[in-house]
């Protein structure tokens, strides 16, 4: 018996963060109330306030709950690791509602005096672990910082995928985390190792010839 509520409970707790999301990820925080999360959701108010004390827990929740289920491993190492995974959470953005939500709520929470940093300390681990990795694989220019760099990667991924949902609703945001990455990654590693690495199927220096020899073109007067 006891089991069987807690396995009601974990179902609620879930419907509440699902629908928040949802909601959130639609119209921003200011934009939803309390009320229409638990319409969505099909919960009671007294089953809410057994998990969240208000609608500022609530949105907390989905912001470090922002990866839940995002896979993280995914078979490279290193600056390639680095690489893929930087795309594939992008790829993923576009169709993961609870990360969508997540991020933005982070990026948003100031205006609703969240005031919660953690989420951004947690990925900004997740970069250093395979900046770190690369330093031991001998992939790194002498003297980089990886928990600085590490930083500097998480908030150029924030004002990146901003960008995309003004832009595009996130539809581009693929080929901006790539634009991205072509930017940064010079700043890391030698050229005889970024050669080794692809941005996707393709080498970053191949990729990043492209992008000077189309920008030289596009400014030829002639």
């Amino acid at each position: 018996m006891a089991r069987v509520r807690q396995e009601r409970a974990e179902r609620t707790r879930r419907a509440l963060i699902t629908a928040a999301a949802e909601l959130f990820d639609q119209h921003g925080y200011h934009g939803v109330g309390l009320n229409a999360i638990l319409r969505r959701a099909g919960v009671t108010t007294g089953a809410m306030y057994f998990h969240f004390a208000s609608k500022d827990d609530l949105a907390r929740a989905v912001i470090v709950g922002q990866a839940d289920g995002l896979e993280l491993e995914i078979g490279t190492r290193g600056l390639q690791h680095l690489v893929d995974l930087c795309r594939h959470i992008a790829v993923t953005m576009r169709s993961d509602v609870l990360l969508r939500a997540g991020v933005r709520l982070a990026v948003e929470q100031s205006e609703a005096n969240l005031l919660d940093y953690s989420i951004y300390g947690w990925w900004s681990s997740r970069f250093a672990d395979c900046l770190e990795t690369a330093r031991e694989m001998g992939q790194l220019r002498p003297g980089v910082d990886v928990d600085t760099f590490a930083r500097v990667i998480v908030a150029a991924f924030t004002g990146t995928q901003t960008m995309s949902r003004l832009a595009d609703s996130w539809s581009d945001l693929p080929e901006r985390i790539e634009e991205m990455l072509r930017c940064l990654l010079p700043a890391l590693a030698p050229d005889d190792v970024l050669a080794t690495l692809t941005i996707p199927g393709a080498p970053v220096t191949e990729a990043a010839s492209r992008t000077t020899t189309a920008g030289s073109v596009a400014e030829d007067p002639s």
